[in-house]
């Protein structure tokens, strides 16, 4: 009668045992997976603040670009303008010089 007793408690053990393994490895299963939405949920976030920061590096550069590009063309024009007023005035001191 022991025995069948000890018998009857160990496998009443064993069965909760096994069922308390089984719900922790079933809560451990729910955590990671809602672990995971919300690790997917802060990398769409993440590249989606990535791709927003690209695009407005991307509009500042070219921002600069023309910027710099309208400012180096209205230099140029205006070298340009020093330069032929330069060779206008060399010009007409020659021909004076050839007059005289």
């Amino acid at each position: 009668m022991k025995s069948k007793i000890h018998e009857l408690l160990l496998k009443k053990i064993n069965f909760n045992v096994s069922k308390k393994t089984i719900l922790a490895v079933a809560f451990m299963a729910v955590a990671m997976v809602s672990c995971q939405d919300k690790t997917n949920a802060k990398v769409e976030d993440a590249t989606e603040a990535v791709g927003t920061e690209i695009e407005t590096a991307a509009e500042n550069i070219a921002d600069a670009i023309y910027s710099t590009a309208t400012k180096v063309g209205e230099d140029l024009k205006e070298g340009a303008e020093e330069g032929t007023e330069k060779v206008e005035e060399v010009a007409k001191d020659a021909k004076e010089a050839i007059k005289n």
